[in-house]
């Protein structure tokens, strides 16, 4: 499982990138579909219609991985922090029954507003 309390290990940008789509595709059910794909130093993060599938690379080759699947109808509460005009971070907590607290960090202009929009329309 992904250590979640290590925010620096989530410090995301967007990315257009596919291969992190086809990275997390096998693990996809039937009709699902990612939405959005954000990467980090190593590790990514893909949110789908139907969960959030952070991506944990490990070692020093990067051919072992962590996939932790967060689905969003486990989601009991979320918050978004933007960005400030001093603080060009932003976040995103999301709270799981059964796990707890799980906080993603943005390093550039993300739309964060239009990612709580998405959890919402999933999650309630």
């Amino acid at each position: 499982m992904i250590d979640f309390e290590n925010g620096s290990l989530f410090k995301l940008k967007l990315t257009d990138d596919p291969g992190f789509r086809d990275e997390v595709q096998p693990l996809l059910v039937d009709g699902e579909s990612v939405v959005l794909a954000f990467e980090g130093v190593r590790d990514f993060v893909v949110f789908t219609d139907k969960r959030v599938i952070a991506v944990n690379v490990q070692g020093v080759t990067g051919r072992k991985k962590d996939y932790t699947s967060l689905p969003y109808n486990r989601i009991q509460a979320y918050s978004i922090e933007t960005d400030g005009l001093f603080d060009n971070d932003g976040e995103l907590d999301l709270w799981f029954s059964g796990l707890g607290r799980v906080r993603f960090e943005f390093k550039e202009n993300v739309d964060l507003p239009a990612i709580a929009k998405h959890i919402a329309a999933h999650s309630l």
